[in-house]
């Protein structure tokens, strides 16, 4: 068996120190190695695929251009949302931005935690809070939209101006 096992590890210790060649599909074509090379079929036509992809890169980049004040997309989201409408509900928050409620929770804890967000209790509803930006909140938040306004620069930058306010117009029906 040990002879099988260091046949094996020279196998792959010479296999690292050659270029990699295509490999080769079950039926005997080479397979692309480089991910570009691969073909998308018909997800090329699918819009969903597309906006996820860009999702993604929006992501990234929000997350790069936001990364010194530890904000991700969502809390932002939140952030706006009440600093543009104090004495919302927890609930009405969630529903206006699509954020299942024990997430928003969670998500207003550590906002909380970090002295943006603070929850007062309704008067009309014991059960409820209404949430409100903190002295420190409102001050952050407009850091962040500084940062954000050019995360939205790096946007257009990748896809122009006029395609980045077509893609707005598309968009603002699930807005």
């Amino acid at each position: 068996m040990r002879g099988r096992r260091d046949h094996v590890t020279a196998n792959a210790a010479r296999a690292d120190t050659r270029p990699s060649p295509r490999k080769r599909a079950g039926n005997g074509a080479a397979r692309p190695n480089d991910a570009n090379e691969i073909g998308l079929d018909a997800l090329v036509g699918h819009a969903g695929y597309a906006v996820r992809r860009f999702q993604i890169w929006i992501f990234q980049d929000f997350i790069k251009t936001l990364g010194d004040v530890d904000i991700r997309p969502t809390q932002y989201s939140v952030l706006t949302v009440i600093g543009a409408n104090p004495g919302l509900s927890q609930m009405a928050v969630a529903k206006r931005l699509g954020i299942e409620r024990a997430r928003l929770v969670h998500l207003l804890d550590s906002l909380e935690q970090r002295k943006y967000v603070k929850r007062i209790k309704s008067k009309a509803d014991r059960r409820s809070h209404a949430l409100h930006l903190t002295a420190q909140g409102e001050t952050a938040l407009a850091k962040f939209k500084r940062l954000a306004a050019e995360h939205e620069r790096h946007v257009e930058a990748k896809i122009g101006k006029e395609n980045r306010e077509q893609l707005l117009q598309i968009l603002a029906g699930f807005t």
